[in-house]
């Protein structure tokens, strides 16, 4: 069924024109649902499962193929000559990067050196299988690294064995926790914590990790903590048992990778020092321990030979202590992985479904942890040193992992002299770059908000430790998130001059308004959380309009209220109720409600809950103009007979500003392109937020 306008709105109620003919208001019709409830013309879309299933039942072999085998897209159309090349030397070159760094993230996260080659190992031959970015590259990764020391470190001594299983367990629940998330397509939750806090965050996290590197740099042990104070003060209370050798050793290897990272970062054609600095510093020190012999620099120690053995993890009884810490963990591969790999994705060319990455790492966690592995994920440094350098495809994976099958089968006993001061200056020269002050800077110019997210979460951090720093900052991100969808933004409505667009008036000054008629626009989704604030705003422009409610129609009486509803997406049972009390209360003082631009769920839902049959259907339309119209031509009819019976208005009926009068009210021949300009319109006062 379709509205058409009335007689009464064709002739009697029309709009005058200065000539004093009158014209019928072009009104869009809006299509309405029938009364069946079969309705083809407005019904609700099928559910996100719905759409699943049948999108399941459609996919043919080579799709499901590549659904549980990512890795066939880029086999199928591997170009061997223009591909393997760069491939192979991407691999060597991050594999030897991640060697060393390997060997010192395990010694962060409290393990012997040997788990960091293990979690370099089978994860990464796993994650080149079932993940979908071509250049990432994953493995053991510093942030991780302090998650799992701060969590085992409470529960059990890092030298007693139950650490090291402990471990290897926390790689098998974050390992599940990411498949079931990905299955279940739940990456979009980390899209509530903003990036301020996940900024605050690291820049914490650095320096409490660079901290806990000082013992190594200092020669004397520390507390092991995530709280930059029992840090400080562990350090200041050991400061007479300091010496010097392991300090300049580790300080000079600090300085030499800083210098290559820089130089790499700056010269295109000395990139490769970037990637040579851990190396580097491991062969220097390593040779420097093997000549001179110096007692008063620790080493790695003997590193077993071969390959980790197959292992089902053990010590289920710590579940629940490791679950929160497994939550974490999934949530800082969300953050990092799936944020870099998408990244990359976009700079090569090619699409990549979170969700499916997230479902590969939680497949190279599960299988790293049948092998001795710890929990890994992506690494920011050696993913963009791996686009750096020329990877194409997830072949580079597979070469890294070949690296890594050779250090463990034919390398370690060369690993056994590495100074422990040189594995700890890889750390802090890898995490120096996670110290995002720039970041705090521009959100000081930009957005007061996001910067005190950022600086509640850095102090909390770092005086509180990781676990409660984010605790307050995914608090704080979904207060915010929260707020701002129940105090969504309302504007008030008024026409452009020469045009039928209505747009902000607090944003278009020269916008006017019609005295007797409020047109606003609902700027999100209505819900049981918002509607309660939605209508106190609306009864405020109603108080606003002369700080009274009972004056006369020649007053500043509100007498119609036009709710733009073009961005209102998704409308719900409490909202419906709700419009259908503020339909009545406007019903009781004589204010009439009209609705413009539904979209077809909100119509349908408006329909189904009586608010459309309440309303009328006379009162939905396709555009404000066409509401607006409709508006004068009503208040058009009511001035007629307003104390006449029928009879002309008098002239000192209408309320004059300067040379306006009643034509002002009304638009004439011109009205459904152009506005007569020569006549001021009545302007409303619109009460401020």
């Amino acid at each position: 069924m379709e509205w058409r306008p009335s007689s009464s709105y064709a002739s009697s109620s029309s709009p005058a024109t200065p000539g004093g003919s009158r014209q019928t208001p072009k009104v869009i019709l809006l299509q309405h649902p029938p009364p069946s409830s079969t309705s083809s013309l407005i019904r609700p879309s099928p559910s996100h499962f719905a759409k699943w299933l049948s999108r399941i039942q459609r996919m043919p072999a080579m799709e499901w193929l590549e659904l549980l085998l990512p890795c066939t897209r880029w086999i199928r159309t591997y170009k061997w000559r223009e591909y393997l090349q760069a491939d192979i030397m991407a691999g060597v070159t991050v594999g030897t990067m991640l060697v060393p760094q390997a060997m010192s993230y395990a010694k962060l996260a409290g393990l012997h050196p040997i788990y960091g080659l293990y979690s370099g190992f089978v994860p990464v031959f796993a994650y080149a299988i079932f993940g979908s970015s071509r250049q990432l590259a994953i493995g053991p990764v510093a942030l991780v690294s302090l998650l799992v020391s701060n969590t085992l470190s409470s529960i059990v001594d890092s030298t007693d064995e139950l650490y090291t299983e402990l471990a290897i367990l926390l790689a098998l629940l974050v390992g599940i926790l990411e498949c079931v998330m990905g299955i279940l397509r739940l990456g979009w939750l980390i899209r509530f914590i903003s990036h301020s806090v996940i900024s605050g965050f690291t820049t914490s996290s650095a320096i409490v990790i660079a901290l806990s590197q000082a013992k190594y740099f200092l020669g004397y042990s520390i507390t092991r903590t995530s709280k930059i104070i029992p840090l400080v003060k562990s350090i200041v209370a050991g400061a007479d048992k300091f010496s010097w050798p392991p300090f300049v050793m580790g300080s000079i290897m600090l300085a030499i990778l800083l210098t290559m990272k820089q130089l790499g970062k700056k010269r295109k054609k000395l990139r490769f020092l970037r990637v040579a600095g851990p190396l580097t510093a491991v062969i220097l020190g390593t040779v420097y321990v093997k000549i001179f012999h110096p007692q008063s620099i620790s080493v790695v120690g003997g590193i077993p030979e071969g390959l980790p053995s197959f292992s089902v993890p053990t010590c289920f009884d710590y579940v629940k202590r490791l679950i929160p810490t497994a939550l974490l963990i999934t949530g800082v591969a969300i953050l990092e992985s799936v944020g870099i790999a998408k990244a990359l994705a976009a700079k090569n060319g090619y699409e990549l479904d979170s969700n499916q990455e997230l479902f590969g790492l939680g497949v190279a966690n599960i299988c790293g942890s049948f092998f001795s592995a710890y929990p890994t994920t992506g690494s920011f440094s050696r993913s963009a040193v791996n686009h750096e350098s020329g990877a194409k495809t997830g072949l580079s994976g597979f070469i890294m992992g070949v690296i890594i099958l050779c250090a463990l089968q034919f390398l370690t006993p060369l690993f056994t002299d590495i100074p422990q001061c040189t594995l700890a200056a890889i750390v802090v020269s890898a995490v120096m770059g996670l110290i995002d002050y720039e970041e705090a800077i521009f959100l000081w110019r930009v957005d007061k908000r996001d910067f005190l997210l950022w600086v509640a979460t850095s102090i909390t951090t770092l005086f509180l430790g990781i676990e409660i720093g984010v605790l307050v900052g995914v608090g704080a991100s979904l207060a915010f998130v929260i707020h701002e969808s129940a105090n969504p933004h309302i504007a008030v409505l008024g026409r452009l001059p020469g045009t039928t667009v209505y747009r902000n008036i607090k944003q278009y000054s020269e916008a006017y308004t019609y005295k007797g008629i409020v047109v606003v626009r609902i700027d999100a989704p209505i819900y049981f959380a918002n509607i309660s604030y939605i209508k106190e705003r609306l009864q405020k422009y109603e108080v606003g309009f002369n700080g009274t409610t009972n004056s006369g129609i020649e007053g500043n009486k509100m007498f119609y209220v036009v709710i733009e509803m073009a961005p209102v997406t998704y409308i719900d049972s409490s909202a419906a109720q709700a419009l259908k009390e503020l339909y009545q209360e406007y019903k009781a003082r004589n204010i009439q409600m009209a609705l413009s631009n539904p979209n077809r769920e909100v119509l349908s839902t408006l329909a189904m809950s009586g608010v459309l049959e309440l309303v009328g259907k006379q009162w939905y339309f396709v555009r404000v103009h066409d509401a607006v119209q409709v508006c004068l031509s009503h208040m058009q009819g009511n001035l007629e007979t307003l104390n006449t019976g029928g009879e002309e208005p008098k002239q000192d009926t209408v309320r004059k500003r300067g040379n306006t009068s009643l034509s002002n009210f009304f638009l004439g021949k011109k009205d459904a392109e152009e506005l007569d300009t020569e006549r001021q319109p009545l302007i409303i006062e619109i009460p401020e937020d």
